[in-house]
């Protein structure tokens, strides 16, 4: 990651947003009284992201109070304490509507692992000060990351950043994807919004298209206190998902984009340049290609990957095969295992293999929007699941396929045990219903199988140690990440694992299985019966939003699920008692608890 001036002013006149090289002392005058005042706020704080060891992303919106001023002046200092005795750096520019009166600033010449204060100021006005921190060199002992995906604000309240805000310890937040959502108001997961205060805008009430709507509601999501709290706590690295654009984007398209609604890539354009304006996020040359790679020392090398905008084909769906015919399940099983269907694409998946190849670093480290571990389940209960989520999506009553549903994981858990604790009385018929397995998602690696069993057969090829961040589905999840028998690299080995986040305030799977309104008792059942039936699924947690953390030393990576009681509530608790903590031992590409 070697940022030279030239590159830097390419990426900013290719790139979205403003962004403002900073080299040092430039001794500019703070506030000067000679120009026109104009009436300011910093409504949407600060932020600092994508750090390097000599290099960091610094970040502020001005509003100007009137919406005819074309032009602000904007100035900046970085210090090494918080009182701002010991300046490293400041200066000013000018900001404009062009890009939405955002302003990044790339400080560059720093002292590795220092942390910097910082603020903004503009006509009279001092933005609050944040922190971030500078990526460590040589030997090192820990890295510590918080991990955290999905927030929806109509959905609940951001307790979720505001824990992240508290923590001390952090070297970076990894921010997976799903930043803001593109529903309106009596969209997704708003049924509550009323109620919470958390309706979004009335001047941005409706599914968001063109560059101002997605501006809009960045600028929404970034008036949450607890949001700009975690922000000026910490360094942000971030990549995005689907809803950034909208639902279950791919390179061409989108389940969300509709007739009527314009030309996709316009739409897309839009919301890459808007999130290019209010994201810490280093300008590149090409607004598609975000994939990027960070250093933590000799310990961590972590990978941010884009698994939606660049190189993605079409999900596959279920309802283009006859899977009760012979012919119908051939078909599936070799359109999901084409070495031609891409989700990083030719480019990224090369880069990826070959930096950790060529990587002295004690761990290979990706984070990335979708569930690598495989989710297959039994095929009777995928066929339920799917006639449920229709069903819920036409408003029809539920209850029978709930209990239906509920009746047949118990059933087949059943079956499963005494498969595993060798019951001899195990019918050939019985056996067959657990075995014959489908993935879950095609919205995720199991989608695009190919691609997973390169990535996995280099992770064993190669001896590094191995460990997947994911985000996207709302829930918690820890797998064993382990190729196919077919895999001509290594077949059916474990290559590493995969430590998966809640989500901030979306909804996930309790929501289809009506897990909220059954009680403790039906949770904690359904939580042991589905890693029971997915072979590669060591923990899951279907019903509360939280964050990650994921700490790395020289000798383990240790995961730690962390709770909230509530996102209904203005006061809420940490669930202690729903914590989880779970690990992998370097050498050893298992989960232990």
């Amino acid at each position: 990651m070697t940022f030279t001036r030239r590159s830097f002013l390419k990426a900013s006149a290719a790139g979205f947003g403003a962004a403002v090289l900073s080299l040092g002392i430039t001794g500019c005058t703070l506030d000067n009284d000679d120009d026109e005042i104009i009436e300011v706020s910093f409504d949407h704080g600060v932020a600092s992201g994508d750090p390097l060891s000599d290099s960091l992303i610094l970040w502020t919106r001005v509003t100007p109070v009137d919406a005819t001023t074309t032009s602000i002046k904007v100035q900046w200092q970085a210090a090494t304490d918080p009182n701002f005795n010991n300046i490293s750096h400041d200066g000013e520019t000018l900001i404009s509507a062009t890009s939405d009166f955002t302003l990044k600033v790339d400080l560059q010449g720093l002292d590795a692992n220092t942390t910097y204060y910082y603020r903004f100021i503009s006509n009279g006005k001092a933005s609050p000060v944040g922190t971030g921190k500078t990526l460590p060199t040589g030997s090192i002992d820990k890295v510590k990351f918080a991990v955290v995906s999905c927030a929806n604000y109509p959905a609940g309240f951001f307790h979720v950043y505001g824990e992240i805000a508290k923590q001390t310890d952090l070297d970076a937040v990894l921010h997976l994807g799903d930043y803001i959502y593109e529903y309106g108001n009596g969209g997704y997961a708003s049924e509550d919004a009323a109620l919470l205060g958390r309706l979004l805008p009335e001047d941005n009430s409706d599914e968001i298209i063109s560059l101002t709507d997605y501006r809009k509601r960045y600028a929404h999501y970034r008036s949450d206190s607890n949001l700009q709290a975690a922000h000026s706590n910490c360094a942000f690295i971030t990549v995005w998902d689907d809803h950034e654009v909208t639902n279950d984007t791919w390179r061409e398209g989108a389940e969300n984009h509709n007739d009527g609604e314009g030309e996709f890539n316009a739409r897309k354009m839009h919301a890459l340049q808007a999130y290019f304006e209010w994201m810490p996020i280093r300008n590149v040359a090409d607004k598609e290609r975000i994939y990027r790679r960070f250093e933590f020392g000799d310990l961590v090398s972590l990978y941010m990957l884009d698994t939606r905008v660049l190189a993605r084909d079409e999900q596959l769906s279920y309802g283009d095969f006859d899977l009760t015919s012979a012919q119908g399940q051939s078909d599936f099983v070799a359109a999901i295992s084409s070495p031609t269907r891409a989700l990083l694409g030719n480019e990224q998946l090369t880069w990826l293999t070959d930096g950790m190849t060529n990587s002295s670093s004690k761990w290979q480290v990706l984070g990335q929007q979708v569930l690598m571990t495989k989710m297959h389940l039994p095929f009777e209960v995928l066929q339920l699941l799917v006639s449920l989520q229709v069903s819920q999506a036409n408003g029809a009553d539920t209850n029978a396929l709930l209990a239906q549903a509920s009746a047949l994981f118990t059933e087949l858990a059943q079956i499963k045990g005494r498969i595993l604790a060798g019951d001899p009385t195990v019918t050939d018929a019985e056996r067959a219903r657990v075995d014959t397995t489908a993935p879950y998602n095609l919205d995720a690696w199991d989608g695009y199988a190919y691609e997973r069993e390169v990535l996995l057969g280099t992770a064993i090829a190669t001896q590094k140690n191995l460990v997947v961040l994911a985000g996207d589905t709302h829930n918690a999840w820890a797998g064993q990440l382990t190729t196919d028998a077919s895999n001509p690299i290594a077949a059916s080995q474990n290559a590493g694992v995969e430590f998966a986040t809640s989500s901030v305030s979306s909804p996930g799977l309790e929501e289809y299985l009506a897990l909220n309104t059954q009680g403790p008792e039906a949770t904690a059942q359904m939580e042991q019966v589905i890693p029971l039936l997915v072979n590669d699924l060591i923990y899951n947690n279907l019903v509360d939003r939280g964050y990650l953390t994921v700490t790395f030393t020289p000798e383990q990576a240790t995961a730690k699920w962390n709770y909230v009681s509530s996102i209904k509530t203005a006061s809420y608790e940490m669930q202690t008692e729903r914590s989880k903590e779970l690990r992998m031992l370097a050498g050893q590409p298992v989960i232990q608890g």
